[in-house]
């Protein structure tokens, strides 16, 4: 009997190995500076945004939740009026599979035929409250629908959902951007890290609104003294335990073999992954990828 919970965790940290080395991807990087953006600045976000159309950076920055509204701002700033969103999602698009072939040769390969059975996943949830995962989810889709390129697409859709079903509980217990970035340093090891606090900072927050996210959190009684208690990081577990609760649906809608094929395919690779974050983006980046070994051995 498949236990959904566990697998769903599994593909989560999958897809995030899948698809985050795009934010610092130099292929995509190069294809956004011939946009017409200086020196492609922004690329980190601007790929995601892209998918939003051209809403306010407020609205952005409420759907990105975790990034200090002030980067969202600046983003949108340097690619409005110089290029489309449209484009941007064109840069995209094509630095996918040059991408993988360059980190994990042969994947594009073994990708493509997982792709029907991923959009089956991301075709069965609802809308409702997921305003990234409806972005993404209504945009187009290849041509090729056995393409690696598609199935990319696909494993996104589902990444995006994770994330939106995530922030829905982060805004039940109302956490703000600060609050949340401080807290999954309980999902991390913080040696590795070198403080609890590089997350938010990473995410464009300065002393004052880090000081202000630790009252908070000390207010819940959620910390204590400058940093996670035992009952603030009990609290991001049982955080990550509902939002694999709330996203399971979507996978078993993949169906099991599907989900444990795609887990095997990219988990292979999961090493050349963090190599190419750290290579692209420094040690540290994309704290997704990066759980407490302990607790990625659970998920397998």
């Amino acid at each position: 009997m498949t236990d959904w919970e566990a697998l769903t965790a599994r593909a989560g940290v999958a897809g995030h190995d899948l698809v985050g080395w795009m934010m610092w991807d130099p292929g995509a990087i190069a294809g956004y500076e011939a946009l017409g953006v200086a020196n492609g600045t922004g690329w980190v976000v601007a790929w995601r945004l892209a998918s939003l159309g051209d809403p306010s950076p407020a609205v952005a920055a409420a759907t990105t939740y975790s990034i200090s509204p002030a980067v969202i701002e600046a983003v949108m700033n340097m690619y409005r009026g110089i290029t489309s969103t449209e484009s941007i999602l064109e840069v995209r698009d094509a630095a996918v599979e040059p991408g993988l072939d360059d980190i994990a040769p042969g994947l594009t390969h073994e990708l493509g035929p997982l792709a029907e059975s991923l959009w089956r996943g991301v075709d069965s949830v609802h809308l409702g409250a997921r305003p990234m995962f409806a972005a993404h989810r209504a945009g187009p889709r290849p041509q090729d629908k056995e393409s690696a390129l598609s199935a990319w697409l696909a494993v996104n859709c589902l990444r995006e959902l994770r994330g939106d079903n995530h922030w829905a509980l982060c805004a039940s217990e109302d956490l703000d951007d600060v609050e949340v970035g401080l807290l999954h340093a309980a999902m991390v090891d913080v040696e590795e890290y070198g403080d609890e606090e590089w997350i938010a900072r990473s995410r464009g927050n300065d002393d004052a609104t880090v000081a202000a996210g630790w009252a908070r959190l000390e207010a819940k009684g959620l910390a204590s003294a400058g940093g996670l208690n035992d009952q603030g990081r009990r609290f991001r577990l049982d955080l990550e335990a509902r939002t694999d609760a709330l996203t399971v649906p979507a996978w078993q809608e993949v169906g099991a073999e599907a989900t444990l094929s795609l887990c095997g395919l990219v988990e292979a690779h999961h090493e050349a992954f963090v190599a190419r974050i750290d290579a692209t983006a420094g040690p540290r980046w994309m704290p997704a990828v990066r759980v407490k070994k302990g607790l990625l051995a659970h998920q397998r």
